[in-house]
């Protein structure tokens, strides 16, 4: 056997075998991201679905105008506040009365209480003007139990006052019995829907006071509140909805124009119209001689000796404020 001699080329070492780790390193499964099955609802539409005014739609919903609606520069109405009212003295007021006057806003002189146009700012019948504000918390409303403003009212109060509420009735079940041979029912709710036109009038609440400093009779209104037509024994009545206080809501009366039929570019503002009595108005009760303070219809039921009556006070309280005057 021949022997070569190592010239450098030697054989590779076996690496030592690698140590298996026994430890094992156990990766848990990531929970898959959970997924809410319930949708998603938003607050104010909740709050809105359980409200009989939003199911009802007695808010019109508003869509802005894209483009300006006039070529004219400026709104002149949206930097209108009301004019203070003169200060008087209780011991200048020397003669006071308060009259209830009612507005039918079926008369045409009283056409602008009916205007159903719509702009920017909302729907401008005056009473969606007065439950926008209502709702913003801008006026408060008050229950129409008296015209004391006593009870305020919410908007969700106001909405069952106007839709009547809900009712309940009874109805074929087609789901489970499609051909009605089993007799089955299921209850079902109904909600009343709003119309505007079932506000028939307004009804105001007003003082008359003398004032001797300034010799000046003085017409100021108190409250105001929307009438429905509600049949009493045979017999329609206008009943009212709720009252406002009409000193609370003049700022804002006073940025909302109303409808003129003659000339829009001469509109007046609600608190011009109330503030001119630029309205057609019977009178309901009066202070006068009324020591029951009972309205005009608990004592005469001819709807025409009524007016007649109404005319009646009117002229005594002209008759008051000019018997202070010697010609």
């Amino acid at each position: 056997m021949m022997f070569l001699p190592d010239m450098g080329f030697s054989q590779k070492k076996k690496a030592p075998p690698r140590k298996k780790n026994t430890s094992r390193t156990t990766t848990k499964p990531v929970a898959a991201p959970t997924v809410d099955t319930q949708p998603v609802v938003n607050l104010v539409d909740s709050v809105a679905y359980n409200d009989s005014m939003a199911r009802a739609n007695i808010i019109p919903k508003t869509l802005q105008s894209r483009r300006p609606s006039t070529t004219v520069v400026g709104e002149k109405i949206k930097d209108n506040i009301p004019l203070a009212y003169d200060n008087i003295r209780i011991d200048d007021q020397v003669y006071k009365q308060i009259i209830w006057r009612d507005i039918n806003v079926f008369e045409k002189i009283n056409a602008t209480f009916r205007y159903e146009g719509e702009e920017d700012d909302g729907s401008q019948s005056f009473f969606f003007i007065l439950l926008q504000h209502i709702r913003d918390g801008d006026i408060t409303a008050f229950d129409a139990v008296n015209d004391r403003f006593t009870t305020p009212l919410t908007i969700t109060d106001i909405s069952k006052t106007m839709t009547g509420g809900a009712t309940t009735i009874s109805i074929p079940d087609m789901a489970n019995d499609p051909d009605g041979t089993k007799g089955l029912m299921r209850d079902t709710t109904i909600y009343e829907e709003f119309d505007v036109n079932s506000v028939v009038g307004y009804r105001i609440k007003e003082e008359i006071i003398f004032d001797r400093e300034t010799s000046r009779m003085h017409f100021r209104t108190l409250g105001l509140a929307p009438l429905k037509e509600k049949d009493i024994a045979g017999q329609k009545v206008m009943i009212p909805m709720f009252y406002i206080y009409y000193p609370d809501a003049r700022p804002y009366l006073a940025k909302h124009e109303a409808y003129n039929p003659r000339n829009m570019a001469m509109r007046m503002s609600w608190e011009e119209i109330f503030e001119s009595r630029y309205y057609s108005s019977t009178i309901y009760k009066s202070t006068i001689s009324n020591a029951g303070d009972k309205p005009l219809a608990f004592s005469i039921h001819d709807p025409m000796l009524r007016l007649f009556e109404g005319e009646n006070i009117k002229e005594q309280v002209f008759n008051w404020e000019q018997d202070q005057w010697s010609y």
